[in-house]
């Protein structure tokens, strides 16, 4: 399956996300439930990541999606395969999505740790193919983390009903089919443009 044949699913799972974010923006509960997503431990890359609560899940979201954002802005301009390049125009819309609502709802970005800050000056640097390469194996790495700390916190969170607990759950159900798919989608195109940068 060729990535642009994603398209409507991706679409829809960006309408749901941004309508359910933005239904809550005006809610305090919600509000709270996105206070804390700038802890320094939300870092992208991070091996094996662990969520036993609806804070630590958000506490490891922001971090990504901001570097989703920052090396997809700059792909969206440099990319040169065509696939590379379709991928960063979604992702760069979704990861707008996601944390224009966040910081609207006051929730400050937290700093690059040393791996991710070493991600963006290797998609700053690289031009060309290594550029491509580099670029949609940094996606791969970071959904492959949103994925596993989603399975991770769905395992962990079982039986707990408080509101925050509950609507995080929701949220991080929808997310993960996101997340799988990007893992996906990035393996396809990495192959396609001849294995890991």
């Amino acid at each position: 399956m060729k990535p642009t044949q994603t398209t409507p699913r991706r679409e829809f799972f960006k309408r749901s996300v941004t309508s359910t974010l933005a239904l809550s923006a005006g809610m305090p509960l919600m509000a709270s439930l996105f206070t804390s997503l700038t802890s320094e431990a939300a870092t992208p890359l991070q091996a094996s990541p662990t969520a036993a609560t609806e804070k630590e899940f958000r506490q490891g979201v922001i971090g990504p999606a901001e570097l989703s954002l920052v090396t997809s802005q700059i792909a969206v301009g440099k990319a040169t395969n065509k696939y590379a390049k379709e991928f960063a125009g979604f992702e760069l819309e979704e990861a707008k999505a996601v944390t224009s609502v966040l910081k609207d709802l006051g929730t400050p970005v937290p700093s690059m740790n040393a791996k991710a800050q070493a991600t963006l000056a290797k998609i700053k640097t690289t031009t060309g193919a290594a550029f491509d390469k580099a670029y949609i194996q940094a996606q791969l790495e970071n959904h492959e983390f949103l994925r596993d700390l989603a399975q991770n916190y769905l395992k962990n969170s079982m039986g707990k009903t408080s509101p925050a607990e509950s609507q995080t759950r929701h949220l991080a159900t929808l997310a993960l089919a996101v997340f799988k798919e990007h893992v996906a989608l990035t393996k396809q195109i990495l192959s396609q443009l001849g294995g890991a940068a």
